[in-house]
């Protein structure tokens, strides 16, 4: 056989898709839009200086690191530390003091990003560990919620409530009976738009299923893990609501209230803290909606999706190793 019929097989992949690190985050941002806007729409002042605050912080942690540390190429506009900063921003109250965000971003960055490699190596969610140990150092600050819309034209000096979720649960330890408590939360209607206490990006369903479907259009994201998140979420509530309505509240509040559609869309799918297969996929966010469900309804905090991501974070390894595809070509047993 002469050299010019010679087959060369190389290494994977073997097909270019045109799609690059640059194009998928910039399509998360714009994803993002829609959270963004409505958290101006309640939060105002507020919303625009954290997330303002934590993007550049953010952006400027990662070009230091490279450029000083690693002596590595200007990541800067891949897209990943943009989104980073907007993800933590929308993870903190709309009050929270510039100088908590810097740290929040330098933590998300320094640490569970670039202490790793850089993108594509960390194996934690970079916001989340940002928000959880802003959270864990200051959980004063950290769950002093402004109130939507009284708030709009303040920022340090905002008026603060309880989340939904907050007080539920903080009720029903005083053990008040649920249906007085659902009185003194805003409406499912309410809840939808955004018009409620919480995080400053997790408030609007609406504008959350947006982007979510925004990024199913696209290709970026698949139903898998998202659609486990919720369906398990529903599930474990709503046994819990038919067994006794009067102490557990019914699976649409679940839905409705704290970072569950968040952190299911956009904070759960990050293709480097995620398995790999379909399959896997549906393990791991089976998994995040059954610690979330235990957090907030048997925990000591009223909201566990941070925690569930992260927790179940650490497991992808071992769910690629374990929940994976038959290889090609691989040998059938005899008998």
């Amino acid at each position: 056989m002469s050299a010019n019929n010679l087959l060369t097989v190389s290494h994977s992949p073997h097909e270019s898709g045109g799609e690059s690190v640059q194009k998928i985050m910039y399509r998360v941002l714009i994803a993002l839009i829609p959270a963004f806007a409505v958290s101006i729409l309640f939060f105002g002042l507020g919303a625009l200086v954290v997330t303002g605050i934590a993007v550049i912080s953010c952006m400027a942690f990662e070009y230091l690191i490279n450029r000083f540390l690693f002596k590595a190429d200007n990541t800067l506009w891949d897209g990943s530390a943009a989104i980073t900063g907007v993800l933590l921003a929308f993870n903190v109250p709309s009050n929270l003091p510039v100088w908590m965000i810097i740290i929040g971003s330098l933590v998300a960055i320094g640490v569970a990003k670039m202490s790793f490699g850089g993108l594509g190596k960390n194996p934690f969610n970079p916001a989340l560990v940002g928000r959880v140990f802003l959270l864990i150092s200051f959980p004063v600050q950290m769950t002093s919620w402004p109130k939507a819309i009284e708030s709009r034209f303040a920022y340090l000096d905002a008026a603060t409530g309880a989340t939904p979720l907050a007080i539920i649960k903080e009720g029903i330890k005083n053990g008040q009976p649920l249906a007085d408590l659902m009185k003194e939360v805003p409406g499912y209607a309410q809840m939808f738009l955004g018009n409620m206490g919480g995080s400053l990006g997790e408030i609007s369903v609406l504008a959350l299923l947006i982007g979510g479907l925004f990024l199913l259009i696209k290709k970026v994201i698949t139903w898998h893990i998202p659609g486990s998140i919720l369906a398990t979420v529903v599930l474990f509530t709503g046994i819990l609501w038919l067994i006794d309505p009067g102490k557990y509240a019914d699976p649409l509040f679940h839905l409705m209230t704290g970072g569950i559609m968040l952190g299911a869309i956009f904070m759960a799918t990050d293709m480097v803290t995620s398995p790999m297969t379909p399959v896997g996929q549906i393990v791991f966010g089976v998994g995040i909606g059954l610690i979330t469900c235990l957090i907030r309804i048997f925990g000591s905090y009223p909201e566990g999706v941070s925690f569930a991501i992260l927790i179940m974070n650490a497991f992808v390894p071992l769910i690629d190793k374990y929940v994976k595809p038959k290889r090609f070509g691989e040998e059938l047993k005899n008998g």
